[in-house]
């Protein structure tokens, strides 16, 4: 299989286990009768895993000098990752998943061109064109449809 295509499988790989992640998290949000409980069951595991996965890959501990030279924002990626959990615990019930995850990919790419065209938190400045402005626009007339 060419690379480009196992790049394309995975990364609908990855799309599907959003989807996947955020539909059992709102299951398990009813059972438990808590968000908070549901989005800490979530993060547990997933610790857990990225555990596993630094010993099967024998990733050293950083240093603590690499540790102190990360800038203070370089750490706050979980917050960020504990709002999409928290929010998505409760909306995808509310929105259904499909409506969910068509706000969230636009949310996402309005972010994405908007830090690309700032050159925010170390990105590459890259200018907002017009095929981007389209892309957009594309995408929030598929979250239209869905949300019919």
């Amino acid at each position: 299989m060419p690379e480009h295509l196992l790049l394309t499988a995975l990364a609908l790989a990855a799309g599907a286990s959003v989807v996947t992640q955020q539909v059992l998290n709102a299951n398990l949000r009813a059972a438990l009768g808590s968000a908070a409980w549901s989005g800490f069951v979530s993060y547990a595991l997933g610790l857990g895993c990225m555990a596993v996965l630094a010993v099967v890959l024998r990733d050293p501990l950083p240093s603590l000098g690499v540790a102190a030279r990360i800038p203070w924002w370089g750490w706050s990626g979980g917050v960020f990752g504990a709002l999409f959990i928290g929010l998505s615990i409760v909306l995808v019930p509310k929105l259904g998943a499909a409506t969910f995850i068509a706000l969230l990919v636009t949310g996402q790419m309005l972010a994405s061109v908007t830090a690309d065209h700032f050159g925010w938190l170390g990105l590459v400045q890259r200018s907002l064109d017009m095929p981007r402005l389209a892309g957009i626009a594309l995408l929030i007339g598929g979250v239209i449809l869905i949300r019919r």
